[in-house]
């Protein structure tokens, strides 16, 4: 009975410690049409939270974040694009803040090095399985005459004994 009281305690904790990460943060701004709302919304799905660091700044509850998404608020309300909003973030945070960073010579090993090691990986599984074939054959080289005759003669009397 105390495993069970104490596995329903447990539960109840956990429960209620998953149910307060699991809430969104709600932010209520007024916007000027159902467009500019949409331009926020992928704005603050587009970036990371620098405190967070694997959660945008639209799930995000950390303080940073809601000054991320106040600033991406002003910045919608002052006319200014998509581009200049993500340019300002880069600069101030760097490019991690982006999930797509762009490509430039710093990031082109991020954009390129899984499909390298990839293409790497199956160069050298196939080099392996090339020996391995080669090697096996390698192993049954033909039989000369004599030991054909002696494999013949071996057979024969195997045979017999049955």
């Amino acid at each position: 009975m105390r495993r069970w009281l104490a596995a329903a305690v447990l539960g109840l904790y956990l429960g209620l410690g998953l149910a307060s990460v699991a809430q969104a943060a709600i932010d209520t701004y007024q916007f000027r049409d159902e467009a500019e709302r949409e331009r926020y919304q992928a704005l603050t799905k587009e970036l990371r939270c620098p405190k967070c660091q694997n959660q945008d700044i639209a799930d995000s509850n950390a303080p940073i974040a809601a000054d991320l998404r106040r600033e991406i608020f002003r910045m919608l309300g002052e006319g200014k694009s998509n581009q200049q909003i993500v340019d300002f973030m880069v600069d101030r945070y760097g490019d991690f803040v982006r999930y797509k960073p762009a490509l430039s010579s710093r990031t082109w090993l991020l954009w390129f090095g899984p499909g390298i090691l990839l293409a790497s990986g199956f160069v050298v599984l196939a080099v392996i399985v090339r020996r391995r074939r080669g090697a096996a054959t390698q192993g049954n080289p033909e039989l000369s005459a004599d030991e054909r005759e002696r494999l013949a003669k071996l057979l024969e009397k195997e045979q017999t004994h049955d």
